[in-house]
C-alpha cells in the first residue's frame, strides 16, 4: 500500500516541479521573444511614419538621393528598404542588390502590418508602406534582419527545454526522497493504529473468551443453583466489568486522538481532591493489608478539570496499590510552591527496570512478568499522561527494583492559585 502512495506521491511532486519550471521557461522565452521583437519594431514603426509624413517624391528626383536614404535610423546594419512600384518590380533600394542574389526577395503580401519573412536563409521583420509619388504610387518595404535574434531564442529554446529535462530528472529524484521522508511520519502512525488494534483485540478476546467459556459451562448444568454456580458467575462479572474498564478507557484514547475530548475547567480546591481520594483508597489499602498516608497542604485552589485530575490520581494509586506487596505503604502528597503545584504517589513496591521507564506510558506496554501478571491492559498510565499533557504538566518517574516507584507531576502555577488561610 505504502509502496504505490510512495509512487503516487512521487508523480505528484515530480509533475509540480515540472510544470512550474516549464510555465517558468515559456514565460521567459516569451518575455524575451516580445523584448526582442519590439526592439526590432520600434524603428521599422517609426520609419513607416517618417515615410507617411514626408509627402510624394518628384518625378525628376532619383530615388537614392531623396532624404529617406539619407535617414538616421537607416545606420542600422540591419535594416534594409526596398522600393516596389505597382507592376511589382524592385526599384530602388538602401543596400546593393548583390546582397539578395539568389534570395527570393518578393514583394510584401501586406500592407502596414507588422509580421515576419524568411528570405533563403535569412529572417525578417517587414513593414510596408505605400507612397503616393509623382511618378505613381510605390510601395516602401523596411526589412529589419532577425538572424541573430533567432538564434538567440533558439538557444534560449534549448537551454530551456534542457532545464526542463534536468529539472524534471532531479523532480522526479526529490520527490521519491520527499515523498519518502513525508510517509515516515504517516507509516509510523499507521503501524502504531495496527499495534493498537491488535494489542486491543487481543485485550478485548481475552475476558470475552473467560466469558464464553463460563457462559458455556453454565448451559451444560441447567440444573444447578446459582450458589453450585457462584464461582463462575462471580468469575463472568469480573471479565464483564473488566471489559468494561477496557472498553471505556478504549473509547477515551480514541477520543483524545481525535480531539474529541475537550477539558472542562474550572476553579476547585486541589487539596480537598487529594485529600477525599486519600480517604477511599486508605480502606482499600487496609483492607489488601497494605497502609497508606496522606499530604496535602491547605488550602491549594487550582483551576483545571476536576473529573480528569481525580481520574489521573486515581489511575496512579491503582498501579501503587497494584504493585505493592501486602505490608507495603503507598504515600500520596499534594504540596504548592512560588511557581507550580506538584503531585506524587510513592510506593514501596517491586519497582520498575530502568530500560522499561521509557516505555511506561506507551499503549498497553506492561513492564516486567510480575505487571503483566495484572489484570490491566496497560492503558492506564497512556490516559494520564494524554491528562497531563492537557494540562500543560510534567510527570517524572522514579523507580528501582525492588525498591518502590515515585511519580511525581508538576503543573504550571499559571493554572493555580492558592490562598493564605483566614483570606
Amino acid at each position: 500500500m505504502f509502496h504505490k502512495t510512495l509512487w503516487r506521491l512521487t508523480f505528484v511532486n515530480s509533475f509540480v516541479v515540472f510544470f512550474v519550471i516549464s510555465a517558468l521557461g515559456v514565460v521567459l522565452y516569451v518575455y524575451m521573444q516580445e523584448r526582442l521583437y519590439h526592439a526590432a519594431d520600434v524603428p521599422l514603426e517609426r520609419l513607416a511614419e517618417r515615410i507617411r509624413q514626408g509627402g510624394p517624391w518628384r518625378k525628376d528626383d532619383a530615388l537614392s538621393g531623396d532624404p529617406l536614404f539619407h535617414d538616421p535610423l537607416l545606420r542600422d546594419p540591419r535594416l534594409l528598404v526596398v522600393i516596389w512600384n505597382e507592376k511589382g518590380e524592385m526599384v530602388g533600394m538602401t543596400r546593393d542588390a548583390s546582397f539578395f542574389t539568389g534570395l527570393p526577395l518578393t514583394p510584401p503580401e501586406r500592407l502596414d502590418e507588422l509580421y515576419e519573412v524568411n528570405v533563403g536563409h535569412l529572417y525578417f521583420r517587414t513593414l510596408a508602406v505605400e507612397v503616393n509619388t509623382a511618378f505613381g504610387p510605390i510601395t516602401v518595404q523596411m526589412l529589419r534582419n532577425m538572424n541573430s535574434e533567432r538564434e538567440l531564442l533558439d538557444e534560449l529554446m534549448f537551454m530551456i527545454a534542457a532545464g526542463c529535462i534536468l529539472s524534471a530528472l532531479f523532480a522526479i529524484a526529490a520527490g521519491y526522497f520527499l515523498a519518502g521522508r513525508a510517509l515516515v511520519p504517516i507509516q509510523a502512525a499507521w503501524k502504531k493504529q495496527q499495534q493498537f488494534v491488535s494489542d486491543a483485540s487481543h485485550e478485548l478476546r481475552t475476558p470475552l473468551s473467560v466469558i464464553q467459556a463460563k457462559t458455556d459451562a453454565l448451559f451444560r448444568s441447567p440444573k444447578a443453583t446459582i450458589e453450585e454456580k457462584s464461582v463462575d458467575i462471580s468469575v463472568i462479572a469480573k471479565e464483564c466489568r473488566r471489559l468494561s474498564r477496557l472498553v471505556s478507557q478504549l473509547l477515551t484514547l480514541a477520543r483524545s486522538d481525535s480531539n474529541q475530548l475537550e477539558m472542562q475547567k474550572e476553579a476547585f480546591r486541589l487539596d480537598e481532591l487529594v485529600r477525599d481520594i486519600g480517604e477511599q483508597y486508605s480502606e482499600i489499602a487496609s483492607y489488601q493489608q497494605k497502609t497508606m498516608s496522606v499530604e496535602a497542604q491547605i488550602p491549594i485552589e487550582w483551576v483545571g478539570d476536576r473529573e480528569r485530575i481525580h481520574q489521573l490520581i486515581v489511575i496512579l494509586l491503582d498501579n501503587a496499590l497494584k504493585y505493592t506487596m501486602e505490608g507495603g505503604h503507598i504515600r500520596l502528597a499534594c504540596r504548592r510552591f512560588a511557581s507550580s503545584v506538584v503531585v506524587e504517589v510513592e510506593d514501596d513496591g517491586i519497582g520498575i527496570p530502568t530500560e522499561d521507564l521509557p516505555r511506561i506510558f506507551d499503549r498497553f506496554y506492561q513492564s516486567d512478568k510480575a505487571r503483566s501478571q495484572s489484570d490491566g491492559a496497560g492503558l492506564g498510565l497512556a490516559i494520564a499522561k494524554w491528562i497531563i499533557d492537557q494540562h500543560h504538566g510534567k510527570v517524572k518517574v522514579e523507580s528501582k527494583l525492588g525498591e518502590g516507584t515515585r511519580f511525581q507531576v508538576t503543573f504550571p502555577a499559571a493554572r493555580w492559585k492558592y490562598k493564605r488561610t483566614g483570606d
